[in-house]
């Protein structure tokens, strides 16, 4: 029998205000704080539970993994919302046929705005 996955758990050195940054990234809720983490989750339900937990060294390499983010509409209106929120982006990159950006998060995590709708991507 296959393992499920149950929490998808960040280290990061301030787990509140990055649980609420990608909380406004991904339109999730945030559901628990104290000292040491925080937690949130998918107010549908469909989307695993995110853990934030305090880990007290800061960030030092790139990330071994990241998440690739589909905007609803393009990748220049998601990569002003989420800059709005406090990401800064990182670098463009074209490759293989297609295009994307990647963004920091406010403690340095990579994460991809890849194209959207408006920019030519379909899911066919």
């Amino acid at each position: 029998m296959a393992l499920s996955v149950d929490t998808l758990t960040w280290d990061c050195r301030s787990p509140e205000a990055i649980a609420r940054f990608w909380a406004e990234v991904l339109g999730y809720q945030v559901v628990e704080v104290d000292e040491e983490d925080a937690e949130i989750r998918d107010p549908k339900g469909e989307g695993w539970p995110i853990l934030f937990q305090f880990v007290p060294e800061g960030k030092s390499v790139k990330n071994r993994l990241h998440l690739d983010l589909r905007p609803a509409t393009s990748m220049a209106d998601e990569k002003a919302r989420v800059s709005g929120l406090g990401a800064r982006e990182f670098r463009y990159v074209e490759e293989g046929g297609s295009f994307w950006t990647v963004m920091l998060d406010p403690e340095g995590n990579e994460f991809c705005v890849l194209r959207g709708p408006e920019d030519g991507w379909s899911p066919e």
